[in-house]
C-alpha cells in the first residue's frame, strides 16, 4: 500500500489467495462547497478501470455538499443527536439521525477555519450513488464506491476507518451456510466488506497527509451492477442490538409497557433481573426485599381473581357505582395480559425497634424506600434484558388476599406486582420535562 502514487500502481497486500492494491489519489485540489467530486476525481485518476473501489473520508464530501457552519461544536453535537448512548465529561457517544453510533455525532473541526465544523453528510449513501454515476459518466467505468468516517469501537483501544456511505458494492458477505475448513456450516459469520476495505484505505490516506481518495483495485468481483443496499445495511436494527442501551439512556429506557405478546418469558432473565435488583442499597446490611415470580397460568388467574374480588367488595362497600368500578378494575389488566408476574415483597425482619413509635415508623419508611429502589433495578434490568414491564400497585391494597392466594408468609408484604413479557409495540415517547422543575436548589 502506498501514499503517493497514481491510481493502479504500487505495492499489492497478499491475502491468502488473493492479492489487490490500495493507493492513495494524490493531485487533489482544495475541495470547497459546490465542487464537482466525481470531475476531480476523474481528472486526478483517468485510469480507472471497471472493478474499482474509490474509498472516500467523508469530510471532502461534507465540504462539497456544503456541510460546513458556522457554529458552537457542542451545539452542533446537539442539533446532529437523537440519543445520547455514553457520556464522560465533555465527551459523548451519540447516535446520529442516519443511525450512525459514534463520537460526537462526527462533528468534525479539524483541517477547516477556526470557527467552523464539519457535519456528516446529509445522505452518505445518496453521496456514494452520486459520484459513481458522476464517474460512469466521465470515464464509462463500473466502480464501487465507500464514503467512511472515523469511529472508535467498544472495548477497544483507538479508532479506525468505517463505511458509513456505499455504492456498487454489497457491504455485507454473508458466510452462514458455507462449510469451513473442516466441512461444518459457519452459523453467524457476516463480513463487513466495506469496514474492511475502509480500514485499509486508511493506512494509505492517513489522518494528516491531506489525501481523501484512495483506490482499492483487486478486488473487483466485489463491485456490482446495482448501487445496491448502501452502507445502512451495516446499521444493527435496533430489535437486534445487543448492547442497544449505553450508560447514558439506561435508564430513560425503562417505559411502561402495557399491552405483551404471547411469547414465553425467559425465566433465566428474570433470575438476572432479580440479581441486579438485589444490587439496591438496604438499611443495615439487610436484604429487606423477596420477589416471587408468578409464571403458571393457574397461579397467575388465582392471584388475580381473587384480588379483583376483594377489589370490587372495597369499591362497592365505599359506594362507588357499577359503572365506576368497571373503569377502575380495568387498570389492572395488563397484569392479565402479562405472561408472567413478580410480585415484590418488603420484609422488615432486620428493622430495628424503639421505644419512639416515631421512630419506629420511621425505620419501616426506611425499608419501603430500599424496597422501591430495588424494584426499580428490577425494572430497568427487564429493560435491558429486552423484556417490557409495567408496575401495578393493586397488591398493596389487599395484602391479606395475595398473601393467601400466594401462600406468602405473614412477614412478606407485597409491594404491588409486575408485569413482565414481551412488548406487543413500541413504547410511547416520553412528554418532555424540565428537571429544574423539579429541583430546588439551596
Amino acid at each position: 500500500m502506498t501514499g503517493h502514487e497514481p491510481a493502479g500502481t504500487g505495492p499489492a497486500v497478499a491475502l491468502g489467495r488473493n492479492r489487490f492494491e490500495v493507493t492513495g489519489l494524490s493531485g487533489l485540489p482544495e475541495v470547497e462547497p459546490g465542487t464537482d467530486l466525481a470531475g476531480l476525481i476523474a481528472q486526478a485518476a483517468p485510469t480507472l478501470a471497471d472493478g474499482d473501489i474509490l474509498v472516500i473520508t467523508s469530510k471532502v464530501v461534507s465540504k462539497a455538499e456544503g456541510r460546513l457552519i458556522q457554529a458552537d461544536r457542542d451545539k452542533a453535537i446537539e442539533a446532529e443527536t437523537v440519543r445520547v448512548v455514553a457520556r464522560r465529561g465533555p465527551a459523548r457517544i451519540v447516535e446520529t439521525r442516519h443511525g450512525l453510533v459514534l463520537a460526537a455525532a462526527g462533528v468534525d473541526a479539524s483541517n477547516i477555519a477556526p470557527g467552523t465544523v464539519a457535519l456528516l453528510p446529509e445522505d452518505p449513501d445518496g453521496s456514494a450513488r452520486r459520484i459513481r454515476a458522476g464517474l460512469r459518466g466521465r470515464l464509462g467505468v463500473r466502480v464501487g464506491v465507500l464514503i467512511t468516517d472515523t469511529m472508535g469501537r467498544p472495548w477497544r483501544v483507538g479508532q479506525t476507518d468505517q463505511a458509513i456511505g456505499a455504492a456498487g458494492l454489497a457491504p455485507v458477505h454473508d458466510y452462514r451456510g458455507q462449510p469451513d475448513t473442516f466441512g461444518t456450516p459457519m452459523e453467524v459469520t457476516l463480513a463487513a466488506v466495506a469496514d474492511e476495505l475502509a480500514s485499509a484505505a486508511d493506512l494509505v490516506k492517513g489522518k494528516v497527509s491531506g489525501m481523501p481518495v484512495a483506490v482499492v483495485r483487486g478486488l473487483a468481483g466485489l463491485v456490482t451492477d446495482e448501487d445496491g443496499p448502501g452502507a445502512q445495511a451495516l446499521i444493527r436494527p435496533a430489535g437486534e442490538d445487543m448492547f442497544r442501551y449505553g450508560a447514558a439512556d439506561v435508564l430513560t429506557a425503562r417505559r411502561t409497557v402495557r399491552e405483551f405478546t404471547g411469547d414465553p418469558v425467559d425465566l433465566a432473565m428474570v433470575r438476572r433481573s432479580v440479581a441486579a435488583a438485589l444490587t439496591a442499597p438496604a438499611p443495615h446490611h439487610s436484604t429487606p426485599v423477596r420477589f416471587v415470580v408468578v409464571a403458571s397460568a393457574e397461579a397467575k388467574t388465582r392471584l388475580l381473581d381473587d384480588m379483583l374480588a376483594a377489589w370490587v367488595a372495597d369499591l362497592r362497600g365505599d359506594g362507588f357505582t357499577e359503572e365506576q368500578i368497571a373503569r377502575r378494575v380495568r387498570r389492572g389488566e395488563p397484569l392479565r395480559r402479562a405472561p408472567l408476574i413478580i410480585v415484590p415483597c418488603l420484609v422488615t425482619d432486620a428493622a430495628h425497634t424503639y421505644p419512639d413509635p416515631r421512630r419506629n415508623a420511621a425505620e419501616r419508611e426506611m425499608f419501603v424506600v430500599a424496597a422501591g429502589a430495588a424494584v426499580e433495578n428490577l425494572l430497568v434490568a427487564l429493560a435491558v434484558e429486552g423484556l417490557g414491564s409495567c408496575w401495578v400497585s393493586s397488591t398493596m391494597f389487599c395484602r391479606p388476599v395475595a398473601r393467601a392466594a400466594l401462600g406468602l408468609p405473614d412477614g412478606w408484604d407485597p409491594m404491588g406486582a409486575v408485569g413482565v413479557g414481551h412488548a406487543a409495540a413500541p413504547a410511547k415517547d416520553r412528554p418532555p420535562r424540565d428537571p429544574g422543575d423539579f429541583l430546588r436548589l439551596l
